[in-house]
Formats: structure tokens, C-alpha cells, sequence
């Protein structure tokens, strides 16, 4: 059974798998282009950190958030697209274009993979799955259409189709119990996964994308947040979570979110970008310019941690100063129920040194802070 439907066929049956839909012709049941809200990372990441500063949020991300750190937490992820590649010319382009070994991706794999500039300074990252005859681009709703410009600049006679899925909705599951649940739902074979693995019967992936163990899965849109419900149901430690406590999770693993902690100057290395970039496959679009990173050490800049004192949340884009000399930008910043006030900021090479006291300085003054490597998180 392929991993994706046939554009053409909008057939749709009963899986026998509960709850889901399942076409004949693959594995989401897939429909016409639905209009959708588009809500972008950026404004994800902006909500998250105004909600972290409120006391009304604060007793819901916690309970949130050890539901997650002891259990497992569901989201409907609506801030991310699916999109279908096609054609006989779909690897080679594909392989050129991004960061990942696209030709060295076997179906039933996941990639982390970057979009590039010839400098190497980051457009966009995704997940790409491999299936027989396509490949699943997952991407960020407001990054995409950048991303569609930027492959369209490349196409010439290549024979490849891009089609946005928006029939396809994405299902996050996080925590320590994500295989349990999905084993309730989807059985052994879809919970014994390996991360970067998915099984297309079950329409379930190991997709660590903020960290720590997690696992997907691809639903019919229209039907998602109802499809959330039996999984509750069957298993009573799964929790909703929201953006904001997601967001947490994303900083407590120093994971950079693109077009919050990086801007279009960013070169991949610089955010710690290593697990979406393939250092032995062949020529691609940035590849010169990390492989020269690579080889001579040339970063002077980089990502890492903050651990900021106590009180109040301090705002996003303050700088970050070293002996009264500006070394960095705070980029983002959350209250961890576990770790207190973190933040992520790409700093100068003079500031990369674990435990090194520095300040940031906002509107509102300043507050004193200490260099940390990351993750934070270290369990």
C-alpha cells in the first residue's frame, strides 16, 4: 500500500485500524484543496512566549507539561502543511535542492531536511517521507510558499509535480508514553518504530521533531481534532497540549525554529541545524559553504542557551552582552515549570563558554543570565 494517494482518486474507505480513514489508493484518504487559516511558527513562538509570562497560563502549560515529562501530550499541529512530490526527475531534484540524502532515503524513512542558499543561510526546514512512488514534504504553512518559490526557481525540464495536500491533517503525540498510545491505537508495529521510521498501514511515524521520543500521525483534516477523542479515551495519561507547552519543549531541547531564532543572514551550522544536514552526500545548493564550516572551523557564530534569573520574562530580540559588549540576540524565551526562565540565542564565539555570567538587556532593563550548552534538557 503506498504511503500517499493517487492525486486523482478521492476514494475513501473504513480502515479497520480505529477511527481513521484510509484510501484505497493510500494511506490519508484525501480530498479537493481545503481553504485553512495559516498560522505560522513565527506567530506560534510570539503567542507562546506572551502566554509563559501570564499567570492565568502558567498552572495549564504545567499541568500540560508534566503530563508530557511523566505521560504523553496530544496536539493537532493545524500550523503544518503536507505536500506531495511526484515525477520521474523527483529524487534527483530533490537531492540537489536540500540538505538531506534524499538519493539514500529508502521508503518507510524520514528525513530532517533544510532548504539552502548558495551562502548555506537557511530558507526553510521539513520531513521529508519516502514512499515507492512520492515523497511527503511536512513543512511550516507560512514557510512553504517561500519554499515553492525557491524549488520553482530551479525547475526547468525536471519532471516534478508539487501538489499541497490540504486534506491532510498532522497529529504530534509527545512524551514518555507516546509508543503506549500509539500501540493502543495503532499496535506493535507502528510503537516499535525507530525514530526516522514510519509504517504506512498505520499512518505513524518516530518523529522526534522536538526532541524527546514523539511519534505522528497523518489524518484526514476535516477529522483530526475528532480523531484525538479515542485516543484519549484508551488511554487515560494523554493530555492536550498546546503551542505554548510544545514551545517549551522546543527551547528545553535547543531545537531552532526557523524564522524565529534564525533570520535570512542564519547559516545552518550557526543554529545547530546538524541533524537536518547529510555531511557525505553529493553537491546541493549550500554545500560548499558548510563543508568549508566544516573543514576549517570557521563559526563565529553559534547557537546556545540561556538560563535567565528569576522574575520577569524578558522580551524577545533584547541583547545579549558580555563585560557590557553586545555578543548576541535573544531569539526565544519560555518559563519551564522544570528549569525556570531559558531562553535560545546565537552568540559570538567569545560567549561560548558553559557557565560564563552575561547579561540581557531589554526595554526593561537588565537581567542577569548564564551561558548554557545545549539541550538543557539532558534526561
Amino acid at each position: 500500500m503506498p504511503f500517499l494517494p493517487r492525486a486523482r482518486n478521492l476514494g475513501v474507505v473504513v480502515a479497520k485500524i480505529a477511527y481513521l480513514l484510509i484510501s484505497p489508493y493510500g494511506i490519508f484518504g484525501l480530498g479537493p484543496a481545503d481553504s485553512l487559516r495559516i498560522v505560522s511558527l513565527s506567530s506560534l513562538s510570539e503567542r507562546a512566549s506572551r502566554a509563559s509570562a501570564t499567570t492565568e497560563s502558567a498552572p495549564v502549560i504545567e499541568r500540560e507539561y508534566r503530563a508530557v515529562k511523566t505521560g504523553a501530550g496530544v496536539r493537532v499541529m493545524e500550523e503544518r502543511l503536507v505536500v506531495r512530490i511526484t515525477g520521474d526527475d523527483r529524487v534527483s531534484f530533490l537531492h540537489g535542492m536540500c540538505s538531506a540524502d534524499i538519493k539514500g532515503l529508502k521508503r518507510g524513512e524520514v528525513a530532517p531536511a533544510l532548504f539552502l542558499t548558495d551562502h548555506a543561510h537557511v530558507v526553510a526546514a521539513c520531513f521529508i517521507y519516502a514512499d515507492r512512488d512520492a515523497f511527503v514534504l511536512e513543512s511550516d504553512r507560512r514557510q512553504w510558499p517561500q519554499v515553492r518559490a525557491h524549488l520553482e526557481k530551479f525547475l526547468v525540464a525536471d519532471d516534478v509535480e508539487m501538489e499541497e495536500l490540504e486534506t491532510v491533517g498532522v497529529i504530534d503525540i509527545e512524551g514518555v508514553q507516546a509508543a503506549d498510545v500509539i500501540r493502543q491505537f495503532a499496535g506493535e508495529a507502528a510503537a516499535s518504530l525507530q525514530p526516522w521510521r514510519y509504517n504506512a498501514e498505520a499512518r505513524a511515524a518516530n518523529v522526534p521533531r522536538f526532541g524527546p521520543a514523539a511519534f505522528t500521525l497523518m489524518v484526514e483534516r476535516s477529522r483530526a481534532a475528532a480523531e484525538v477523542e479515542p485516543l484519549k479515551a484508551q488511554h487515560p495519561g494523554l493530555c492536550d497540549v498546546s503551542a505554548e507547552t510544545l514551545e517549551i519543549l522546543r527551547v528545553e531541547n535547543g531545537v531552532a525554529a526557523i524564522g524565529v531564532d534564525t533570520t535570512e543572514k542564519t547559516l545552518a551550522l550557526e543554529a545547530r541545524l546538524e541533524r537536518s544536514i547529510s555531511f557525505s552526500k553529493g553537491c546541493y545548493i549550500g554545500q560548499e559553504t558548510v563543508e568549508r564550516a566544516t573543514a576549517r572551523g570557521a563559526l563565529k557564530r553559534r547557537l546556545y542557551g540561556l538560563q535567565i534569573e528569576d522574575g520577569r520574562l524578558p522580551a524577545k530580540g533584547g541583547a545579549v552582552l558580555l563585560a557590557g559588549k553586545e555578543v548576541g540576540t535573544l531569539t526565544s524565551v519560555v518559563r519551564s515549570p522544570a528549569l525556570g526562565i531559558i531562553g535560545l540565542a546565537i552568540l559570538h564565539h567569545s560567549a561560548w563558554r558553559e557557565g560564563i555570567a552575561v547579561a540581557v538587556r531589554d526595554p526593561g532593563g537588565e537581567l542577569s543570565a548564564i551561558v548554557r550548552e545545549l539541550p538543557f534538557a539532558k534526561d
